[in-house]
């Protein structure tokens, strides 16, 4: 299958299924990792400007993060998956995206037969969106100003955007820019207030349930462990009041630990997901999940006895109920 649906938007992964709309295109460009304020503030603008010429939107972006391929070793963690990308364009309004398969070949695609295939051959492009810092293309050859210059001969115009601060309006300091890389920072430093400010809305990881020690469990509290993919961005190590989404897309508000649980063990090689649900007593195994972070409790830490640990974890449960304003 070509194109599927999700909502309004028609989402083309297949070259040969390109839309072309005759109206012509606003388009913008981009890895749109985690669909954060500066790229909504993007696409509004798209949709401002395709309104008044009676044109179609679209966006262009990738099945991965481009760095995935040029630069592995290096590459970021991902604020959302593909699916999870496309769901939150798809709430912006947008009517098209053209996910690309970005693999070695692409990646050395000069910027003009991007610009060629996927602009103008595929969407029929009239008009180009994109942040005045916009790089694309093999090296990063591509910028604003090439884009112009091809645009100029081939029919569309370019308008680049300044970037936003976490309010929407234009950044004048440089440290309150609106980016995918400041709010990978702001969750490794536990910073949840800067994250969610700059997303938009609560940061969300999603994954599986699956089994654990139980050790929870025998304390009085069972959590949920969730699966999550390792190429997704966890925040800092903590407590957390958060909500607990289910597959039936009912939220449960939770107790939420992440960490390495050093009261039992010493060297655990990777942090384990686990959340308590305060309103919910039942079988989670082998559901999908998504875990929201609402706020950052406190630090994880080492107790000296399980006695105090568990008289700890009754004390995060009843501030993620005052965090979350629900009754205990």
């Amino acid at each position: 299958m070509l194109t599927v649906s999700l909502t309004q938007m028609q989402v083309v992964r297949d070259p040969e299924a390109c839309p072309a709309p005759p109206t012509g295109t606003v388009v913008t460009i981009g890895a749109y990792d985690g669909v954060h304020r500066g790229h909504q503030a993007v696409i509004e603008r798209v949709r401002r400007l395709a309104a008044d010429r009676g044109m179609a939107t679209a966006v262009v972006t990738f099945d991965r993060h481009p760095a995935a391929v040029v630069r592995p070793e290096s590459a970021p963690p991902l604020l959302t998956d593909l699916d999870q990308k496309l769901e939150l364009l798809a709430s912006t309004g947008v009517e098209y995206a053209y996910v690309i398969h970005f693999d070695e070949a692409r990646s050395k695609e000069p910027a003009e037969d991007f610009v060629a295939e996927v602009l103008v051959e595929c969407l029929n492009a009239k008009a180009v969106v994109v942040g005045e810092d916009f790089h694309f293309g093999h090296q990063r050859r591509g910028n604003v100003a090439l884009l112009r210059e091809i645009g100029s001969k081939v029919g569309f115009d370019v308008v680049g955007i300044e970037l936003v601060d976490r309010a929407g309006a234009t950044a004048v300091d440089v440290t309150e820019r609106v980016s995918s890389t400041a709010i990978r920072n702001a969750l490794r430093e536990g910073d949840l207030v800067t994250a969610n400010e700059m997303l938009g809305r609560r940061y969300e990881v999603r994954g599986t349930v699956v089994d654990g020690d139980k050790r929870a469990r025998d304390l009085g509290f069972p959590t949920a462990n969730l699966a999550v993919p390792t190429e997704i961005c966890l925040p800092a190590d903590g407590i957390y009041a958060g909500w607990y989404v289910r597959p039936d897309g009912n939220p449960h508000a939770a107790a939420v630990s992440l960490g390495r649980r050093p009261t039992f063990y010493d060297d655990a090689d990777r942090s384990l997901l686990e959340a308590h649900l305060l309103d919910f007593d039942g079988d989670l195994y082998g559901e999908p999940a998504r875990v929201q972070f609402v706020e950052r409790l406190r630090d994880e830490e080492k107790f000296d006895s399980v006695d105090a640990l568990t008289v700890q974890m009754a004390a995060d449960c009843r501030n993620a109920y005052e965090v979350l304003r629900v009754e205990p």
